[in-house]
Order: structure tokens, then C-alpha cells, then sequence
């Protein structure tokens, strides 16, 4: 692959990255035509059910597509779903070359939107800024392969690993730019997951809030169209109909009442019950359930306990860490509660990135294989 192979693609995993707050939960896709090292065309998936990003471009490109070269960041589809398989527009439009970042890791493609361009005389590559475009779409590409969504835990701590006072307290430990880097997190994702200790302690409503985002019109709009599905794992269903989480709009609630389904449906909120051992709710099960309802990314903001138990099944696939510069002290509540005794049962992690966010720090890690 050449330099400027790598120049456009990366052009269109910019534009792919337009679509992070509202392509749920089709994949975030961006594409770019060129002829002659000329931009011809170029366009992005914005929302699901309207044209794929490839529809654009070539919209843009028209009768110049023809033996000219698409930059796509994932494998053109070759199925009919909501819209036409991409693979056969780009046939029908002419082009002589197809760049692929990655394959598509869905079963109704898998390859074989590659393949019908090869059948036809079209140059196919693919590869070409792969690991930026998986990156992009870890939630799409872990479902699709696994069953299960993307789990990132988002955690604030002061500096002595502390997350509220002893009494519960917790609010504010970091500041507003801080905050504003957790709506975006919650505008991404395709759930927002919490415990019942969180919501009955903090009042929490978890929804996205467009004057906290602190992104451009453009992206507000998009990011505002859509609120993630908020997900509440209240086992004993403790937290009332009348908490300011469910006056927020429609929830997701796991417990373990079936007798209690038509309560909540007639407030609009639904209630799955899950089987779980002395009142425990099964997370796996729950991921595997939220996975099955097209969820790519989650969002976990938790209690120690509830973020605890997450990580010591090893659901978690990302920590999202805010540390405050600041003491709590040594009687305020731990980060997680994760009994460990022995230094060789310690978990691992990878920091995979690190950075100041206004006052405070952000820490991306990941577990360590």
C-alpha cells in the first residue's frame, strides 16, 4: 500500500468518526472517492436506515466514479437490510479500485462484499489503517464476533482512590471539563448501565445533556437525537417509580419480580427478569440480553460494588478513569470492591492513554491479555 493509500483512508476514518453519536447501532463508516489524486467525492453513515456512508460519496463523485478509487472504512455490505448492499452501487457506478480498512466482522458479509467486487474485475485491497478502524468500532466488531457488547467502565476517583465520602457523598469530585468528557462517553454509547445503590444516593437521571457536551452544533445536533438506553440492575427492585431516574424517560430495569412487569410497563419503563443466585443478577446474562437488542457500546457508571463484581467476572474491556487532585481520605468508599488477598491475584491493566482533562486526569486502561 502507498503513502497516499493511507493519506485517504485516514481522511475517511475522520469522516467515519462524525458518526460516533449516531449511527447506533449500525457501525460508524466513512468513505472517499479519488481519481487521479483528486477528492471527487466523499460522505459518511450518519444514521441508521439512511444511506450507507459509500452512497454518498458516490452521490457526490457521480458519472467521475467511474474507474476511480473508493476508500472505505470497513468492508462494503453485500446484503439488503434497511437500505441497498453497497458492493453492488459501487459496481454499477464503475469504480476500478476498492481500499478497505478492515473486513466486515458481520456474518451477513464476512467477506463477501470483498469477494462480488473481485468477481466483477474491481482491484480490492483491504488492511489499510485496520487497527484505527477496529478501534473505532470496538463495540460493532465485538458483538458481531462475541454475542456481547463493549463494556467501558467510567470511574472518578480522587487522588488516594477514593470515590464518594463515607456517607455517600460524591458529588462533585471532578470538574467540568471532566464531566463534560463523561457526556460524550454517555452520548456514544448505546446504553448507559447503573446500579440501584448509584441512583437512590446520587438522584442520578444519567441522560445526556446537549449544554454539558461541549462538541459543535453539528455534532450536538446528532448526539441529541438520541438519548442510550438507560439499563438499571436493581435485583430487589428498590428504587421507586417515582426516583428522578425514571421521570427522566423510558428505562431498561433487570430484577428478579416477573410479578412486576405490568407495573412498570404502565409507567413505560420495561422490567426484565433474570435469574440469578440469592438475588444476584446474571451480568453475563444481561450483556448477552443488551447484545441481542443491537447494543454495541456500554457505558458502566457504578458503585463499587456493582463496578466490582463487573470486573471480577472480566466483563470490563476499557476503564475510563477520572482522578480528581484532591484527598477524600482514608474512611471514604474504595474505587472498587474487589477483595483481593495476595499480590498474584492482582489485575493487571494496560494504560492506553493519559491526559489532563481541565483540573483533572483522564486514564484510558485496558486488562492485560
Amino acid at each position: 500500500m502507498s503513502a497516499d493509500d493511507h493519506a485517504w483512508m485516514a481522511r475517511a476514518l475522520r469522516l467515519a468518526r462524525k458518526g460516533l453519536y449516531s449511527t447506533h447501532p449500525n457501525p460508524r463508516v466513512g468513505c472517499v472517492i479519488v481519481k487521479d489524486g483528486e477528492l471527487i467525492g466523499e460522505g459518511w453513515h450518519v444514521r441508521a436506515g439512511e444511506p450507507h456512508a459509500e452512497v454518498h460519496a458516490l452521490r457526490q463523485a457521480g458519472e467521475r466514479a467511474r474507474g476511480a478509487t473508493a476508500y472505505v472504512t470497513l468492508e462494503p455490505c453485500s446484503h439488503y437490510g434497511r437500505t441497498p448492499p453497497c458492493a453492488e452501487a459501487l459496481v454499477q457506478a464503475g469504480v476500478g479500485r476498492v481500499v478497505a480498512a478492515m473486513q466486515d466482522p458481520n456474518p451477513q458479509v464476512a467477506g463477501r462484499g470483498l469477494a462480488l467486487l473481485r468477481s466483477v474485475g474491481i482491484e480490492v485491497a483491504s488492511g489499510v489503517l485496520e487497527s484505527e478502524a477496529r478501534t473505532l468500532n470496538c463495540g460493532f466488531i465485538k458483538r458481531m464476533e462475541t454475542g456481547l457488547p463493549y463494556l467501558r467502565a467510567k470511574l472518578a476517583m480522587s487522588l488516594d482512590g477514593r470515590t464518594a465520602m463515607a456517607c455517600g457523598e460524591s458529588q462533585w469530585i471532578t470538574g467540568p471539563a471532566a464531566r463534560a468528557e463523561v457526556q460524550r462517553l454517555r452520548a456514544q454509547s448505546s446504553v448507559v448501565l447503573t446500579g440501584a445503590d448509584t441512583v437512590l444516593m446520587d438522584h442520578a437521571r444519567l441522560t445526556v445533556r446537549a449544554a454539558e457536551l461541549c462538541l459543535d452544533d453539528e455534532l450536538t445536533a446528532l448526539a441529541m437525537q438520541r438519548q442510550p438506553l438507560r439499563v438499571l440492575i436493581d435485583g430487589r427492585l428498590r428504587v421507586p417509580l417515582d426516583a428522578p431516574f425514571f421521570q427522566a424517560g423510558p428505562a431498561f430495569v433487570v430484577g428478579h419480580d416477573d410479578g412486576a412487569v405490568a407495573r412498570y410497563r404502565s409507567a413505560g419503563h420495561e422490567l426484565l427478569a433474570i435469574p440469578g443466585a440469592a438475588e444476584r443478577v446474571d451480568l453475563h446474562g444481561v450483556l448477552r440480553e443488551l447484545a441481542a437488542r443491537g447494543t454495541n457500546e456500554v457505558l458502566l457508571e457504578a458503585g463499587p460494588r456493582l463496578a466490582g463484581a463487573f470486573a471480577a467476572l472480566g466483563l470490563i474491556d476499557e476503564y475510563q478513569i477520572f482522578v480528581a487532585a484532591k484527598f477524600l481520605g482514608s474512611t471514604a468508599r474504595p474505587l472498587l470492591d474487589l477483595p483481593l488477598e495476595r499480590m498474584s491475584e492482582a489485575r493487571e491493566l494496560r494504560i492506553a492513554d493519559i491526559r489532563a482533562v481541565g483540573d483533572d486526569w483522564k486514564i484510558v486502561a485496558v486488562p492485560r491479555a
